[in-house]
């Protein structure tokens, strides 16, 4: 019942205020402790990105398990929106959504404006991206969030409750701040290597879903595997090659990849088609662990 809530909690009213986000508290002391990390020698980045890192986690996984045991105690109509008040925070549907189709908008408007929205998602370089590219670069974001920011953290939360889902959500906020190549190669190995272990499931059944929601055709589910690989990471190639081919349009990142190379390239229709796909398959995952939640309940 509690990821049915939260679940409403998230289409109804979005994000808590930023002062009260747990997420964004996790962002800060990220930035406080890593501003000197890339400075220092590969070996002493390496160690203190990963003492920094289980410090973290641990304080986090810390204050949800004591949420959790408070919890408990409560009859069950108090626990189940209280803890649907403290997981909503925990996953983004509504505001990934929402900063989607403003690209699209943005689009709409002309080029450049499009250029502009696209960066505050992606972190490639989107200067030189034609109306295209652009739609193609939001859509793997689409596909790639959906998994991260929504999947994820309720298959986390299913698993093992507040803990779960707040430590896998400090994770990939530390992939997303420290994980790059480059300067901050060695200060965020040990974020990188510990998001890919914490998405390696969730990705592929987020891939999964969203080629059966869309078109459950045996061609698509045998070309996924190898169309995923075509991207460097180990998972978020899965849910953007699973929208590629439901769709049938290509989704490429110039000079790197491109997933389901011989399909056209995305348009405004496919572009609505894709939200709808997200948003249903979304919702079905939260039906399944909604439906979970209650059976651990019953038992």
């Amino acid at each position: 019942m509690s990821v049915l809530l939260a679940a409403l909690i998230d289409r109804w009213w979005g994000e808590p205020p930023v002062t009260l986000h747990p997420v964004v508290w996790m962002g800060r002391y990220l930035g406080w402790v890593g501003r000197d990390l890339p400075a220092r020698s590969p070996s002493t980045a390496f160690i203190l990105g990963t003492v920094y890192w289980l410090a973290g986690a641990t304080v986090v996984a810390v204050i949800y398990g004591y949420a959790r045991s408070l919890l408990a105690m409560l009859p069950l109509w108090a626990e189940a929106p209280l803890t649907a008040l403290m997981l909503k925070p925990l996953f983004a549907l509504r505001m990934l959504l929402h900063e989607v189709r403003a690209v699209e908008q943005s689009l709409g408007q002309g080029l450049e404006s499009g250029r502009t929205r696209l960066a505050t998602i992606v972190s490639r370089d989107t200067t030189a991206l034609s109306a295209e590219e652009i739609r193609e670069s939001t859509l793997e974001s689409l596909a790639e969030n959906l998994s991260d920011s929504v999947i994820a953290p309720l298959f986390w939360f299913a698993l093992f409750g507040l803990p779960g889902a707040a430590v896998y959500r400090f994770a990939n906020t530390a992939d997303a701040m420290w994980g790059y190549r480059g300067r901050w190669e060695w200060a965020g190995k040990f974020a990188a290597r510990v998001d890919d272990v914490l998405n390696l499931v969730p990705a592929r059944l987020t891939a999964l879903a969203l080629v059966l929601v869309r078109s459950p055709r045996w061609r698509h589910l045998r070309a996924l595997p190898s169309e995923a690989a075509r991207t460097p990471s180990p998972n978020s190639g899965w849910p953007m090659a699973a929208l590629a081919l439901g769709l049938d349009v290509r989704l490429r990142k110039p000079s790197s990849y491109s997933l389901n190379a011989e399909a056209r390239s995305p348009t405004r229709a496919d572009f609505g088609a894709a939200m709808r796909l997200v948003a249903i398959t979304a919702w079905s995952f939260v039906a399944l662990f909604a439906s979970i939640e209650v059976l651990r309940h019953a038992t």
